[in-house]
């Protein structure tokens, strides 16, 4: 797994347009600039490789609302080594990774249209419903070797039906086409079982937090 924190920070910051990241003794610092996500530490270690006194470190020199902290290992070990004001979100998420490869020209599901398109080094797939209404979408970056799956979503009113499966299989054959080996990416729990379906497998699981302040005041 050496080198994969690095791979998914690449091609977070393509994806989402945030700054470069900046190297730390601990892993990468990354300003993303909203008022909700103004900046995030990435620490450059996971399972076992992740100390307590390095996440207490981060998190205790951070005084500011909106810095995230992203802790590859358990919330429920991560959440005992921060301190007051730290959100923890509810749910793990987990770093996955997968080798792409390039198949056969995938045929849009019937009723559906699909649009994919590149811009600023990510491409992008969205299928819209018979109605013309959004269905499902996602992205992904390539960096090189590897390339970062981001913000993949279908619509409530779609699910079940394999569009999430379909824009997962469009956009590694994008990536292939680029030069991506190596596929990774945060999930969700919902995620993870789709991923896994088509071969992803959880390096590691992921803790998410964010500093609210001293007033402990939700995201």
């Amino acid at each position: 797994m050496d080198g994969i924190v690095r791979a998914w920070v690449d091609g977070w910051v393509v994806s989402r347009g945030a700054s470069p990241p900046l190297a730390e003794p601990w892993g990468y610092t990354i300003d993303v600039g909203t008022s909700e996500h103004v900046t995030r530490h990435v620490l450059d270690a996971v399972n076992d490789g992740v100390e307590e006194r390095t996440v207490r470190k981060v998190a205790g020199a951070v005084t500011g609302a909106g810095v995230w902290l992203k802790v590859f290992d358990d919330p429920a070990k991560v959440g005992g080594w921060l301190g007051e004001g730290w959100w923890i979100g509810p749910e793990p998420g987990y770093l996955m990774s997968a080798p792409l490869s390039a198949a056969e020209p995938l045929a849009a599901p019937d009723g559906y249209r699909v649009r994919v398109w590149t811009r600023g080094g990510v491409t992008r797939v969205m299928l819209a419903a018979p109605d013309g209404s959004w269905a499902a979408r996602g992205q992904i970056a390539p960096t090189g070797s590897t390339a970062v799956v981001d913000q993949v979503e279908t619509s409530p009113a779609h699910r079940r039906r394999g569009l999430g499966a379909f824009v997962m299989r469009t956009l590694a054959q994008e990536a292939v086409t680029q030069g991506a080996e190596k596929g990774v990416l945060a999930g969700t729990p919902d995620g993870r079982a789709l991923y896994e379906a088509l071969g992803w497998r959880v390096e590691a699981p992921l803790t998410n937090a964010k500093y609210v302040g001293a007033a402990g005041q939700r995201p």
